[in-house]
């Protein structure tokens, strides 16, 4: 959408839009009467959020030269993905105030322990109004559209014909959709696994650490090559799978949370790295690919590759984050389908293993070995 409405537009409007879900939910949880279809609609409202991250990376791409884009894309996305920490971390505790006063409605009242408490479920979705106003203003009145940048529908669908593209989607499947899915799956685990522990103290630390590190990981990419850093990154994810798998309860055990939660870590630790590099392989990836084409055709036709290049990798950004964002649905499924089936959630630890040492394979094969068709 950014190349087709202008980066500023969409920008305005799709976070505009948020305020609907936002402002919607704090009146449906206020009333008990409120059906599911009501509950499902929002949440596809709520997907606008996603599809902002989506077309603000694809946005960014624009804006940046070459040696810098792993670490603005870092920067953008690492400050976006700290918005699922902060919301497992103030959601918690806004919806134990009343927050907006009268403005806010009448809390519920919920028994905790046997004890009777008022909670103010409505403020899960209105503490994140007076942010959407904000950054709709700073979107308006503070961003550019990118002349160059116009493309067609059409003309980005190309993308889908380019087999880097899927590559890639794969690879940021193994990164941020481990990102994204691992910060629900955590508490899911914590809560299953080790019950004497309150998943809601550790929910928001993972996510922390994944997107303090995501900038890291492009300013990294940046210095050292993306491919060599995606490569060694997923083998690091492999062995942290391995290590939760460790910790874990088993045999009659009761497993050792710290270990677990150790693993965790640093499983969040490399999401985020993985994250920045994915996307410093994607710009140079493209530019390589049409400049190859372009050679021994002139001027003019190095400078429309520069072009071509810019306007695919933008959209190839776009396009493998909403990919890749279905990591959010398949790892808690994963573990709530190996519990329900097996008792316990190795068989998706041992899963997520496997698919991990697939991404190691194919950033090793097609763009970190010696020889590979489009060393970055």
């Amino acid at each position: 959408m950014v190349p087709i409405f202008g980066g500023r537009k969409w920008t305005t409007l799709s976070t505009a839009s948020l305020l609907i879900p936002a402002i919607g939910m704090g009146f449906a949880v206020r009333n008990p009467e409120t059906g599911y279809s009501t509950f499902l609609v929002l949440a596809l409202l709520c997907g606008f959020g996603g599809g902002n991250f989506a077309s603000s990376m694809s946005n960014i791409s624009f804006f940046f030269p070459q040696a810098q884009k792993g670490t603005a894309l870092g920067l953008n996305a690492g400050l976006g993905n700290l918005g699922v920490s902060a919301m497992q971390f103030l959601v918690p505790l806004a919806v134990t105030a009343g927050v907006f006063g009268a403005f806010g409605g009448e809390p519920q009242m919920a028994v905790v322990k046997g004890v009777s408490r008022p909670v103010w479920l409505q403020n899960a979705g209105f503490i994140w109004v007076p942010f959407i106003v904000a950054s709709t203003l700073a979107a308006w009145f503070g961003m550019n559209d990118v002349a160059s940048a116009r493309a067609s529908f059409r003309e980005q669908a190309i993308i889908f014909r380019r087999k880097n593209n899927w590559l890639m989607c794969w690879l940021y499947l193994g990164t941020f959709g481990s990102f994204i899915g691992y910060s629900a799956g955590m508490p899911l685990l914590i809560k299953s696994q080790f019950p004497g522990v309150n998943p809601t103290q550790y929910a928001f630390l993972g996510p922390l650490v994944g997107a303090i590190m995501r900038p890291v990981g492009g300013w990294v990419a940046d210095k050292l090559g993306g491919a060599r850093v995606t490569f060694w990154n997923f083998i690091v994810m492999a062995a942290s799978a391995g290590g939760i798998l460790t910790f874990l309860p088993q045999g009659g055990s009761g497993g050792n949370f710290w270990g677990f939660l150790s693993m965790f870590i640093l499983m969040f630790v490399t999401t985020g790295i993985g994250n920045g590099s994915t996307f410093r392989m994607i710009p140079v990836i493209f530019l390589t690919e049409r400049k190859r084409e372009a050679e021994g055709k002139g001027v003019a036709a190095q400078e429309q590759a520069q072009k071509d290049a810019a306007k695919e990798s933008a959209a190839v950004i776009g396009f493998s984050s909403a990919f890749a964002a279905y990591g959010a649905f398949f790892i808690p499924k994963a573990f709530g389908s190996s519990i329900s089936l097996t008792g316990g959630p190795e068989s998706a630890l041992y899963g997520f293993l496997i698919f991990y040492v697939t991404c190691i394979v194919v950033t090793w094969w097609f763009y970190s070995r010696k020889n590979a068709d489009i060393p970055c």
